[in-house]
């Protein structure tokens, strides 16, 4: 604050120097000196008001977390805004509203504890509209079916449900729906934004190198619209992920597969409440506000007294773990796969070399007898898919490593996936996309219309190529036909190690890779049959798989999460950059940190394994 207070008060001084004259000096100086000392004492009072505020923020969340009881006649409540991979372990987290308190493996252990625990009664599901992919709410879903098996009950309410939110939500025993809500059952589509003729416009040409006759990702800069071979990929992906979906709700709702696809192709998630319950998608209409009193009764209390709920957090937190036997590690690959130096946002912050780092670390511990790698990345970086992928293969030197795919496992994703000793994939995993590119733009065009020149002294012919030394001049420079052929070799080298390391990992022939590549996507259940993935189940699955080829009957889990700095620890750092980083997390919304994320990412020059910018897993 020192160096605030120095700046303020060298200005007034210059300020009173150039405006007065020196009989006036000191009056205004003294005056100016004063309210100087006035806004420093204001600024601290500021500061530590803020730093009381988190303290106590803290304290009151910590507290809360201890005195939780978990009496008889309890309901586990389980938002579904979001359910990340990883939470970032903030204690200042409480002070966004929109903060996520709980990850996906949290929920699921949740529901496995609320399942044997005879305080729980049954669970509430607020499912309206959630953010998280199918493959998530898939392994949700299962934990849920596995709950009912004990006999208790499941009860969602919606005051308006996504077509996700109903997904999962189709799990529950009963279906409550606001009277004016909305089941928006409506079908599954996938649509992008092409940009070739804005592109064309400003005089800006991309180009483009690639290998795969199904990599999507360089359309947009490319064409105007879909190319024959991304739409008969894209149709095969959105009608097996609908189908999926519907086949899903019509065996827990007791309705036919062809009853939900009239519903969706009529247009009936825009009728009037009394048609879903006529349709039998929903059971009763009711009030959020008078839920309450069927909570109450359906856990065994009078209809006057408030219900008894209990959030994942007071649920884990009652639970007594028992680490018995030996260790597994679960470590997470989760975002875009982009070297640290150039997340310069780190928002989300993907998948780095700190990954290579776990990676190396769990293989040289003697302690952890197997590894289980979650991996929830559309890919990115080529060159640092192949350093991660050095990693697991050398994880499978000293002990199994086994991977349970997410919503998503493509390009880059399944390159760090592909030597592990078993993969595990959800039915709706989006998987596959092996291929690479790169893009180079070229604005000749319009550094011509603008009246700007280059002109380059060199030692040699390719001394100024751009995809060789990211000189900025080469963007005006039009690429000659002898560098276009020289990133090319270079972009078929790459995909020719990639389809290697794939073949490698799942004992294939280069081949029988190949005709599986050229940049397709699969679904889960599409890729098991064609050798991609061994078997469909989620992380519990991958789990058991990975301790039976280390020949564990006794073990237990280890997350390998590495914790964020909080706010105040870089504040006393004194960290500027991480401090903009994880203010921005609290100040934007998620569009916003999206929009930074794609931006950071489509600078990045090299060669990409990686879904289209922007790609969200449905």
């Amino acid at each position: 604050m020192s160096h605030i207070i120095n700046k303020i008060l060298y200005i007034c001084l210059i300020r009173i120097l150039l405006n007065t004259d020196m009989k006036e000096f000191f009056k205004m100086f003294f005056a100016s000196l004063l309210g100087v000392i006035a806004a420093g004492i204001i600024l601290l009072c500021i500061s530590l008001f803020i730093m009381v505020g988190w303290i106590t923020s803290m304290a009151s969340s910590i507290t809360q977390t201890e005195t939780v009881e978990l009496r008889s006649n309890s309901i586990l409540k389980i938002g579904f805004d979001e359910l990340p991979e990883v939470v970032t372990q903030d204690p200042f987290a409480n002070l966004s509203p929109t903060a996520t308190a709980y990850s996906l493996s949290d929920a699921i252990e949740a529901i496995r504890i609320a399942k044997n625990n005879p305080n729980i009664k049954g669970i509430y599901l607020n499912t309206e509209m959630p953010m998280t992919g199918m493959a998530s709410l898939e392994e949700v879903r299962r934990a849920l079916e596995d709950f009912k098996k004990s006999g208790k009950f499941i009860v969602a309410y919606g005051d308006n449900y996504s077509q996700k939110g109903y997904y999962l939500s189709s799990v529950a025993n009963r279906i409550f729906l606001n009277p004016l809500g909305k089941v928006n059952l409506v079908g599954v589509a996938a649509s992008t934004l092409f940009y070739k003729r804005a592109l064309d416009k400003l005089g800006v040409e991309m180009l483009t190198f690639k290998v795969g006759t199904y990599k999507g990702a360089v359309e947009p800069y490319t064409l105007d619209r879909f190319s024959e071979a991304n739409r008969e990929q894209l149709s095969l992906y959105i009608n097996g992920l609908w189908n999926n979906i519907i086949n899903t709700i019509a065996e827990s709702r007791k309705v036919t597969p062809d009853a939900l696809k009239m519903f969706a192709e009529r247009g009936d998630a825009m009728s009037e409440g009394s048609n879903f319950i006529k349709q039998g998608l929903v059971d009763s209409l009711m009030y959020r506000e008078d839920l309450e009193a069927y909570l109450a009764t359906k856990s065994g209390l009078d209809k006057d007294e408030k219900p008894r709920l209990v959030s994942v957090p007071d649920m884990l937190g009652k639970a007594k773990h028992k680490h018995e036997g030996d260790p597994i590690a679960v470590v997470y690959a989760e975002g875009a796969i982009m070297p640290q130096a150039a997340n310069q946002y780190k928002v989300n912050t993907g998948i780095s070399e700190q990954l290579t780092k776990q990676l190396k670390a769990l293989a040289e511990d003697k302690d952890i007898k197997a590894v289980v790698m979650r991996v929830n990345s559309p890919g990115g970086s080529a060159f640092l898919s192949e350093q991660i992928w050095h990693q697991v293969k050398n994880v499978k030197k000293n002990k199994p490593i086994v991977i349970s795919m997410g919503d998503y496992a493509a390009s880059g994703g399944y390159y760090i996936s592909a030597a592990a000793n078993m993969i595990f994939a959800e039915p709706n995993t989006l998987t596959g996309s092996i291929g690479i590119f790169g893009q180079v733009p070229n604005a000749a065009k319009l550094a011509n219309k603008m009246g700007i020149d280059a002109d380059v002294v060199k030692t040699s012919p390719y001394a100024d190529m751009l995809m060789a030394t990211g000189n900025t001049v080469g963007l005006i420079k039009p690429m000659g036909n002898e560098e276009r052929a020289l990133v090319q070799m270079e972009i078929e080298r790459g995909y020719d190690t990639f389809i290697s390391r794939v073949a490698d990992g799942r004992k294939m022939t280069k081949a029988g890779v190949d005709s599986i590549a050229q940049g397709h996507v699969w679904l889960g259940t599409t890729a098991k049959e064609i050798g991609l993935v061994d078997e469909i189940g989620g992380m519990d699955e991958a789990i058991k798989a990975a301790a039976k080829l280390a020949n564990l009957k006794k073990y237990h889990t280890v997350y390998d999460r590495t914790p964020q700095p909080t706010i105040l620890d870089l504040i006393l750092k004194r960290n500027d950059r991480d401090l903009e980083v994880r203010l921005l997390e609290r100040i934007l919304g998620r569009e916003e940190l999206e929009l930074i994320r794609n931006y950071r990412e489509a600078q990045q020059m090299g060669i990409m394994t990686r879904l289209p910018y922007g790609f969200t897993a449905y």
